[in-house]
């Protein structure tokens, strides 16, 4: 990728898990990299990677940040999981109003590329996919079981339209690509990972649903900032602008049952893999039920919810797609990764299994846990004579 070499970039989102990653690589290959986000890194910056503190929600701060760069990443966004989604305002204008702010930047000071990284959500909503690809219709907006998929969705197709937009300095057109992955995973990742490790650590982790034949997918980080830096160079006149105006799925390649995707974490940290099975539609009006709960109480008590709605058609309803057009285009060629360096990660952080309850204080709280469950489920049947 000669082209990184030459040029700046700015990283949306730069001091967020990916975002870091693909930065350090691309200051790697010789680009100048400039990291926006609303606080710094918790890791070390090279001295020529550049911070800028801000607010995407901001103009002035993304017009700040965008100032002299020729290619803008934008990674930067709000309500991916658990609480997060139920923020509804907050979303919004982050991911809309956000990227109509990196959008306006770029135009208005001759940027003329722009790479979004959306989501699979801009077109799943709990329906099963197989092997889907580009041509597949955006879901329906009112369909959206959540705000963050149907916000990156407006923003992907904003994105999108932008392609081929004027730039104000009469210097040639904006031209922008989309990339959706897949649940993205790696040594130090912040966002699903501990939350997973906290449900086994706690006990939480009983059960697994949906059906053991369904299929989702993941993208290591190292994929998935390869993919970014792919998609930017297509963007290049020297690539012919090839992945402009394009959308390409992004993932390992590998489709497999969410949960045994995560069994070598459960057992790698010493815990026992769930016997039990549960049906989607049981664990989907759990998660509907909670979400009620937090809309009720979230003002007061700003709870983390099990599951949400979304999480559950994600981790337990078939969808995954092919990467032929990433790859055709892109020259996207991803490559093997196991959760062996995540165990390793977390267990060097002192996860992990330390001693082993009684096999009596196991079984008493699967009872009380099978028990409330039912009890939840049976609480909505009519009364015999009602």
């Amino acid at each position: 990728m000669d082209s990184v070499r030459a040029d700046s970039y700015l990283v949306t989102g730069g001091c967020g898990y990916v975002g870091y990653r693909l930065a350090c690589s691309l200051h790697k290959k010789g680009a100048k990299v400039v990291l926006f986000d609303t606080v710094p890194p918790k890791q070390g910056l090279p001295e020529d990677i550049v911070f800028v503190q801000g607010d995407i929600r901001e103009y002035g701060h993304v017009e700040k940040a965008i100032t002299g760069v020729d290619c803008v990443l934008h990674l930067a966004s709000y309500g991916m999981s658990g609480r997060e989604q139920l923020n509804r305002h907050l979303i919004e204008a982050v991911n809309i109003q956000g990227t109509e702010n990196v959008l306006k930047a770029c135009t208005e000071l001759g940027v003329s590329r722009l790479v979004y990284t959306s989501t699979f959500n801009v077109v799943f909503g709990g329906q099963v996919i197989e092997n889907g690809n580009e041509s597949l219709p955006y879901l329906p907006l009112h369909l959206h079981p959540d705000h963050y998929s149907r916000t990156k969705s407006i923003a992907e197709m904003a994105v999108l339209k932008a392609n081929g937009t004027a730039l104000k300095d009469g210097s040639g057109v904006l031209r922008t690509c989309a990339l959706r992955p897949a649940g993205i995973y790696g040594p130090g990742e912040q966002r699903h990972l501990p939350r997973i490790v906290s449900y086994i650590e706690k006990g939480i982790f009983r059960f697994v649903y949906g059906d053991p034949d369904s299929l989702v997918e993941f993208v290591h980080v190292d994929n998935l900032v390869s993919a970014h830096m792919l998609a930017a160079e297509a963007l290049t006149s020297e690539k012919q602008h090839c992945s402009a105006g394009q959308a390409y799925f992004i993932s390992d390649g590998r489709p497999v049952n969410n949960f045994e995707f995560f069994r070598p974490l459960v057992e790698g940290l010493g815990y026992s893999f769930p016997k039990v099975r549960l049906p989607v539609s049981l664990i989907y009006f759990f998660a509907f039920l909670t979400e009620m709960i937090h809309h009720l109480i979230g003002p007061l008590y700003n709870f983390q919810p099990l599951l949400t709605r979304t999480e559950v058609y994600k981790t337990g309803v078939t969808h995954y797609f092919s990467m032929a057009k990433a790859e055709q285009e892109l020259g996207y060629e991803p490559q093997e990764y196991n959760l062996d360096e995540v165990v390793q990660w977390f267990r060097s952080r002192g996860h992990g299994k330390k001693s082993h309850s009684s096999t009596l204080g196991r079984l008493l709280r699967d009872i009380l846990f099978v028990s409330a469950l039912i009890a939840v489920a049976l609480s909505f049947l009519p009364l015999v004579g009602s």
